[in-house]
């Protein structure tokens, strides 16, 4: 498991809690969007400065009674099979844990939570399921490597729909990749009584394929257009 980056403070990315950011290398996506490449492509981890478990845990003592909460995100987390030992060991030490997943590996998130090793997930929904939209330039099977499948990510939504443990569902939006007719087909795939959905709106910077560096992100107010509209399949739709 490589360990390639630590924040030490965040007051947004936990709901509620005050936590710090571990950042681990390795993903078995390639959207071309993402603007953390330095934690998915090979030939850039290699490149970057490793941070040592014991230095993490060294940190996290330092921070007891400060600190309420770890972040786990990436890269993809869940890729790695040492993450469950990795987080016991954080959960012992008293603190909560958020996972940040792509949703690739539902027998990992599963374990997680019937260990209850953490309290909280935000799943990234890329885009529509596949051939739903016609107008769709990328499908999931665009971003998958390493034999993720389809099934893999609609078995981690139906998990989190069980509602065992807190979580929300977030998608980064993309100008050249989603239009408003993805997030209907989208609110018809994951929405539900209990199902919080915030927009994310796109950053331009340091992106996997280069052209995205060049995209305008969307006006809020459309954002919020989109979101008002897909709001009733969502106990809460928002934009962030």
């Amino acid at each position: 498991m490589i360990i390639a980056g630590l924040q030490k403070t965040t007051l947004i990315d936990y709901p509620g809690k005050i936590a710090c950011i571990v950042f681990l290398a390795g993903c078995n996506f390639r959207c071309p969007w993402c603007y953390s490449a330095e934690l998915v492509l090979p030939g850039k981890i290699i490149k970057q400065p490793r941070i040592s478990e014991k230095e993490i845990f060294d940190f996290l003592k330092t921070r007891k009674g400060l600190l309420e909460g770890v972040v786990l995100c990436g890269g993809e987390p869940t890729i790695n099979k040492d993450l469950p030992k990795f987080i016991k060991k954080i959960k012992n030490m008293g603190f909560a844990v958020k996972l940040d997943t792509n949703g690739s590996n539902p027998k990992m998130l599963q374990e997680l939570i019937d260990a209850k090793l953490i309290d909280y997930v935000a799943m990234d929904i890329k885009t529509s399921q596949k051939s739903k939209v016609k107008s769709q330039k990328f499908n999931y099977e665009d971003l998958f490597i390493d034999g993720v499948g389809m099934k893999d990510i609609e078995r981690s939504v139906e998990i989190l729909k069980k509602g065992l443990i807190d979580w929300e569902f977030r998608t980064t939006v993309v100008p050249s990749v989603h239009t408003k007719e993805d997030f209907l087909q989208i609110a018809n795939w994951i929405g539900g009584p209990s199902v919080k959905y915030y927009l994310q709106n796109f950053v331009a910077q340091k992106t996997i394929d280069p052209d995205f560096e060049k995209i305008k992100s969307y006006n809020k107010d459309w954002l919020e257009e989109v979101a008002k509209e897909i709001s009733p399949y969502f106990k809460e739709c928002k934009v962030r």
